[in-house]
């Protein structure tokens, strides 16, 4: 493989190793080839996470940055080198000091690690830089669930498109031009995939924030659906 990676099923447990379970058996529902499902280049880019970070935790390997100034000081220099100007530059200290609201000093302490970030830090450069909210700061393993999950949402999207076709084929090939049921193929595809089983662990969460982003999640994979039909 490419990557170097063998996603054969993490030998590790918990929210990381399920979501891979549910990726792999996506992809290959698809016909999708792993290495480009599980690229570690890719996923790197996604999460922030260093890419032997990435392999490790996808076999089911303890790693990750346990100090959350270091992995901020990680994802920072990622931003930095991979989220780039449309002149294919990178940003310049100031720019950056200029686009998060801070002082070029603030902003060069906070790259040089003299100066461990606030939340305010975190996500003024988040907003700049135009990633997710805990993209800064979230722990390896949740960083990389996270950037899993918005992969199944798009292999989900693909498969309720598709299986969408083949109904219409079959409908086609009867003679049957009634309309078919837009929900139904989503609905089911969504149970199939563990949707039961994210609102459990969303019932878990310990706020109303964390679950409410779950709910906008699911609400912006079944708008993608639709829009995608209409």
């Amino acid at each position: 493989m490419p990557d170097g990676l063998s996603v054969a099923g993490p030998a590790g447990t918990g929210p990381l190793a399920a979501t891979v379970a549910r990726v792999g058996e996506l992809a290959d529902k698809l016909g999708l080839c792993h290495d480009e499902v599980f690229s570690l280049q890719q996923l790197s880019a996604q999460s922030g996470v260093p890419v032997g970070v990435v392999k490790a935790l996808l076999e089911g390997r303890e790693a990750g940055e346990p100090d959350l100034q270091t992995r901020f000081l990680q994802r920072f220099d990622l931003l930095r080198r991979t989220r780039l100007k449309p002149n294919g530059r990178r940003y310049t200290q100031q720019e950056i000091a200029d686009g998060a609201g801070m002082s070029r000093q603030q902003a060069g302490a906070l790259i040089n690690g003299d100066r461990r970030p606030t939340m305010e830090h975190c996500d003024a450069i988040q907003r700049f830089f135009q990633v997710h909210a805990g993209f800064l700061t979230a722990a390896d393993a949740d960083a990389l669930d996270g950037a899993l999950q918005r992969t199944e949402q798009e292999l989900l999207q693909k498969l309720a498109g598709d299986e969408r076709e083949r109904e219409a084929h079959t409908l086609e090939a009867s003679g049957d031009t009634g309309d078919a049921p837009v929900e139904d193929a989503l609905q089911r595809l969504l149970l199939d995939h563990g949707v039961r089983g994210i609102a459990w662990r969303a019932a878990q969460l310990p706020t109303d924030k964390h679950r409410d982003t779950v709910t906008e999640w699911l609400d912006m994979l079944l708008e993608n659906v639709r829009r995608s039909e209409s």
